[in-house]
């Protein structure tokens, strides 16, 4: 079962970061507050990048951010909803991944 519930996962996580690397490119019309697209302008100016680009990017990041929120959140959900069952992580793995964290702080 636990082996299962990982591959599930990963699925799931692998469907949610795979969603963007299609190289086709859509138009999407966005209208902007007068403020937002003055600043836009303005960056795109100062930086000498189209303001589409400088668009997209930050559109890119957010999705990131997103996807990022969502998979926390999935993991939340599951740990909770499991905790203390068999598919709850055991002791020796949970010490390993502690002792891995403390191992490695940057």
């Amino acid at each position: 079962m636990r082996i299962f519930v990982a591959f599930s996962l990963a699925r799931l996580f692998s469907a949610m970061n795979s969603c963007h690397n299609s190289s086709a490119m859509k138009n999407f019309h966005l209208p902007l507050p007068e403020d937002v697209y003055v600043g836009l302008r303005q960056e795109a100016e100062r930086s000498k990048r189209p303001a589409t680009s400088i668009a997209r990017d930050a559109i890119e990041a957010w999705l990131h951010d997103c996807r990022k929120a969502a998979r926390h959140q999935a993991i939340a959900e599951f740990a909770r909803d499991f905790a203390g069952t068999e598919l709850d992580l055991d002791l020796q793995l949970e010490a390993a991944g502690i002792e891995h964290l403390l191992d490695h702080r940057s």
